[in-house]
């Protein structure tokens, strides 16, 4: 306390001994109040700034769009866009849903999808006993896309074996878009695929 009661009386002291007029002092007076004043508000407004939380932006990618083309036993075949990581399900979902007697069993509905490809769905009938069996394709060249193992094996030079890592790979890879493409599934060298590239067909 005594040592506050001194700065006082010397801050005291200091102002009567100036040697300005009384308008010089109230002048100083007024300025030294609001450069004091101003200090106050800039530390004020400073800590509040610091304190706020810096806002966050959210960021969105975009999907990159595909096209598939979804034919067969589908109620409303056509050209569908979806999104990069869309299913076979999904592009199905898009076709308005499989037909009735649609068969999915030859079809991997959890498959990604590759931009441009055809899904097509089967249609299954009903033989003389009330089975139902995959409806048979026509005559000529095999559609390699839509050809079951047991209609594979029927190829000259394709057994059982190859005819199902066909259809293995399709499911995992989705349609072929060439005949060329035969050649990727195993067991199928350049021999082989001259012996039965005219037989099949996309």
């Amino acid at each position: 306390m005594e040592q506050v009661r001194a700065a006082f009386e010397s801050l005291s002291n200091w102002w009567f001994d100036l040697h300005y007029s009384q308008n010089q002092k109230r002048a100083l007076l007024v300025a030294g109040s609001v450069l004091l004043l101003f200090s106050i508000f800039i530390v004020f407004r400073g800590n509040t700034e610091a304190s706020a939380a810096p806002e966050i932006i959210p960021v969105t990618v975009a999907e990159p769009e595909i096209f598939v083309d979804v034919a067969g036993a589908v109620n409303k075949p056509g050209v569908y866009s979806l999104t990069g990581k869309s299913r076979v399900i999904d592009a199905i979902k898009a076709a308005g849903d499989s037909a009735p007697g649609a068969d999915l069993s030859t079809i991997n509905l959890a498959r990604i999808l590759n931009d441009g490809e055809q899904i097509y769905v089967d249609s299954t009938v009903v033989n003389s006993s009330g089975v139902r069996v995959s409806k048979s394709v026509h005559t000529g060249p095999i559609n390699i896309n839509r050809a079951t193992a047991k209609q594979l094996d029927e190829l000259d030079g394709v057994g059982p074996v190859i005819a199902q890592r066909i259809v293995d790979y399709r499911k995992k890879n989705g349609s072929f878009i060439s005949v060329d493409d035969l050649q990727k599934v195993s067991g199928i060298g350049a021999a082989k695929f001259a012996q039965i590239k005219a037989k099949v067909r996309i």
